[in-house]
């Protein structure tokens, strides 16, 4: 066993065990935050706390997760030239906040409709849902930097102490106000403001002074990648949304569909652990101009991958129909083969998560929204076809996933020549040492 667990951690990029452990507590935290909610609040205070949850997941997450990225891609590139953070940090802080101005400054404009659409005319909820943007903007900006100079245990350590308040906020508010949907919801704001303060002075020592980095840098690629990850939103939470559309009334399978996702994405959830260090590690290699690391770095992180995939999806896919009517109490409306195809759809798009950030690593945003264009436009086609609901959103999702996978796969073989540098040449360090193993290079 142990010999397995060592090959299995020599598989993934440096700093993954790090921040795994931090990653579990902020996905426990998330149904404890949910499920503490769901037993304390009315129907409508829960439905409204359930919307404001998906909007910051999905919305913001679309927003604010690409500033990590791009951060992560940037710094680590940097570092591999020997330039310090702190000006990428203080320009990606003045760019972050114009973001989040640009955001809250919409939603004041927009309070009262969106509070009559989404919250039964609750305006506070509107507010919370403000700081819980401005939570993911002070977090993803903190991490994205850490990430980009390897400090991982930072990283992890600020991941675990915002899922560990988010459950201490959540119980709080079961004692003190069970009653209210704001409380609940202000948990999302809260939490990750605490986390990124008490890691804060930890980052501030390892931002050293470099050469300052020109706007253009910081955004030429930031508003195709914040389009690439709202349509990978699409992709992998459209299922249910349109399940809604199409047939409205059929409660029994939404919520079948709703539970079997959350079933067949556990895979996503520990892959989650592994995209700050892929990101870092691959800009590291293409900034050295190490092809041999860079392709190994991709090899290696597709087997683990489709080790995650068969992991999570052949119990899910024998034991699906049952388990959640265990877990969930959902009423038969799911077999094995939709439960397959979900799982199949999941590893799909792991393996484009994967394939995106080699393409942004490339510094073709561009072509990474193409490819998310593509699977969303199968996605929709597939999704209205004619033929069982059912059957056609699950199908959807896992052929427009397929679909991305594809388009990424040829644009990564037609660029990959150009966009990789042989290690010695003008842009290559070959005397740099490695933290991606032997012959790999780093920072």
């Amino acid at each position: 066993m142990k010999s397995l667990l060592s090959k299995i951690s020599a598989a993934l990029p440096p700093g993954t065990v790090a921040v795994a452990g931090g990653t579990v507590v902020l996905g426990a935290a998330s149904y404890v935050h949910l499920g503490v909610a769901g037993h304390s609040l009315s129907t409508e205070a829960m439905a409204n706390v359930s919307v404001l949850w998906t909007i910051v997941m999905a919305i913001g997450l679309g927003i604010f997760f690409p500033i990590e990225q791009e951060l992560t891609r940037i710094v680590a590139a940097r570092a591999v030239d020997g330039h310090g953070a702190a000006p990428v940090l203080r320009r990606a802080t003045l760019l972050t906040a114009a973001i989040l101005g640009a955001t809250l400054l919409v939603l004041t404009a927009a309070a009262g409709p969106i509070a009559d659409l989404l919250f039964h005319g609750d305006r506070a909820l509107v507010a919370a849902l403000g700081g819980a943007f401005t939570g993911m903007a002070v977090c993803y900006l903190t991490r994205g930097v850490l990430a980009g100079l390897g400090r991982f245990g930072a990283y992890g350590t600020q991941l675990a102490i915002d899922g560990g308040l988010r459950i201490v906020l959540a119980f709080g508010c079961a004692v003190v106000v069970p009653d209210s949907a704001l409380a609940f919801s202000l948990v999302l704001a809260l939490a990750p403001v605490i986390a990124a303060l008490v890691t804060l002075p930890a980052l501030l020592r390892v931002v050293e002074p470099g050469e300052e980095i020109a706007w253009r840098e910081l955004t030429s690629g930031l508003g195709l990648l914040i389009c690439s990850t709202l349509l990978s939103q699409v992709v992998v939470n459209a299922s249910v949304m349109s399940t809604k559309l199409l047939a409205p009334t059929d409660s029994v399978l939404i919520a079948a569909l709703l539970n079997a996702l959350v079933l067949a994405r556990v895979p996503l959830f520990v892959f989650g652990s592994l995209q700050a260090s892929l990101l870092n590690g691959l800009s590291a290699a293409f900034q050295a101009g190490d092809r041999a690391a860079f392709s190994a770095m991709l090899r290696r992180i597709g087997m683990v991958v489709g080790a995650l995939g068969l992991l999570g999806g052949i119990p899910a896919t024998v034991l699906g129909p049952w388990l959640i009517g265990v877990l969930f109490g959902a009423k038969p409306a799911l077999g094995c083969f939709d439960f397959f195809l979900l799982s199949a759809g999941t590893v799909a798009y792991m393996f484009a998560m994967v394939l995106g950030q080699a393409l942004m690593v490339f510094k073709r945003h561009n072509l990474q929204l193409l490819c998310w264009a593509v699977g969303t436009a199968v996605l929709v086609g597939v999704t209205f076809a004619p033929g069982d609901v059912a059957l056609r959103v699950i199908l959807a999702y896992a052929l427009g996933s397929v679909a991305t996978v594809v388009a990424m796969l040829t644009a990564l073989r037609l660029k990959f020549p150009e966009a990789v540098p042989g290690a010695g040449d003008a842009h290559g360090r070959t005397d740099v040492a490695s933290p991606l193993g032997a012959g790999a290079a780093g920072k």
